[in-house]
Order: C-alpha cells, then sequence, then structure tokens
C-alpha cells in the first residue's frame, strides 16, 4: 500500500516536473548531494510512512548506514539535519515521505538556510491535486478507511494527522534498531 501511494506520488511529481521546465522553460535546480531540504526545521509526515520507514531501517537498510543513523538519532537536537541524512544523502531514499519526494526547487540551488517555500515560492514545484489525493486515497485501508467512503473527506482525514519529522520522537526506532541489533549479533554467533 506505502510502496503504491509512493509509485503514484513519484509519477505525479515527474509529471508536474515535465510540465513546470516546459512551461516556464525553468530546468530543476535538485540534484543528487543537495541536501538543503533535508535540513529544513519542518518536515511533514504521516503515520502510514512511519511504519515504513521502520520497517525500512531495521530490516532493509544496511548495516553501516543504519549505525549512522542511530548515532544521529541519539545526538538529535533541534535545529539538527533530517536524522536520516548519512554523509549528505537519504538513507531512506526508497522509503522517504511524500513531502520530500514532491519538494523540488527550479532555477537554482537552496542557499544554504534557505527556505525556498517561503523566499521564491515560484520556484518550488506545485504538485498536481490529482496525483496528490491518488497518493493519500491509495492508503486509506492503513486507516480503516472501507470502499465507498467519501473519499475527499478521509484523504483530508489522513492530511490532518501530519507530524513533523524533525521533532518526532524516535527513541522507539532506536530500541527497535537495537534489538535487532543485538538478535543479529546473537545469530553471527550461534553460526
Amino acid at each position: 500500500m506505502l510502496l503504491d501511494s509512493y509509485a503514484i506520488a513519484d509519477t505525479g511529481v515527474g509529471v508536474a516536473i515535465r510540465q513546470e521546465e516546459k512551461r516556464s522553460g525553468s530546468e530543476l535546480a535538485c540534484h543528487k548531494g543537495c541536501d538543503a531540504c533535508c535540513r529544513q526545521k519542518d518536515i511533514p509526515l504521516y503515520p502510514h510512512e512511519l511504519v515504513g520507514i521502520y520497517w525500512y531501517t531495521v530490516e532493509e537498510m544496511g548495516q553501516s548506514q543504519r549505525n549512522a543513523v542511530k548515532e544521529q538519532i541519539q545526538d538529535h537536537a533541534d535545529g539538527s539535519p533530517c536524522p536520516f541524512l548519512v554523509e549528505r544523502s537519504c538513507s531512506l531514499h526508497p522509503v522517504r515521505p511524500v513531502s520530500c519526494r514532491q519538494f523540488n526547487v527550479f532555477n537554482a540551488p537552496c542557499a544554504p538556510g534557505e527556505d525556498p517555500y517561503y523566499t521564491r515560492r515560484g520556484d518550488v514545484l506545485q504538485p498536481i491535486q490529482n496525483y496528490a489525493d491518488r497518493t493519500f486515497a491509495a492508503v486509506l485501508p492503513f486507516y480503516g478507511v472501507r470502499q465507498g467512503a467519501d473519499r475527499a473527506k478521509a484523504v483530508q482525514v489522513v492530511r490532518s494527522q501530519a507530524l513533523n519529522l524533525q521533532t518526532y520522537d524516535w527513541e522507539k526506532l532506536l530500541a527497535k534498531l537495537e534489538e535487532f541489533d543485538s538478535k543479529n549479533r546473537s545469530v553471527r554467533r550461534e553460526e
């Protein structure tokens, strides 16, 4: 369900980028290694995305990245970059939140400390509403919404549950990572 919603979001972002580049002649400024958005104080995150982050971090992430993430979670403080930013790259890239997927900037890379949403709103990609709504509609079963429900109203309810990745208490994830690593050490000793 989560991966399906991300596929919809990624398709919508791709379409929106192509449309904006064609409409305005602007070029996407975001590129690999650019991490300005990962340093913002507000990164929206939804409960269904937490499940994906926990799963990916505990079960799919490589040990060296998992160790870096554990350290960053322990040291995370107000004003710190996203705790999943490892060596200027998103360690959660396959399951990064929809807000990260949709936040794209045109014309010029962000200046250090700049939040282009406020400084140059016209350069920030506007997601296509239909794709954004479909992205959230794909996860409605996670929230217990059944077929036939008022989809628009249900999507609004999901959107109202946004958390902030930067201020979220990641201690439970840290405990899960420690538990996972402890079990793996035990299994390796037995072999």
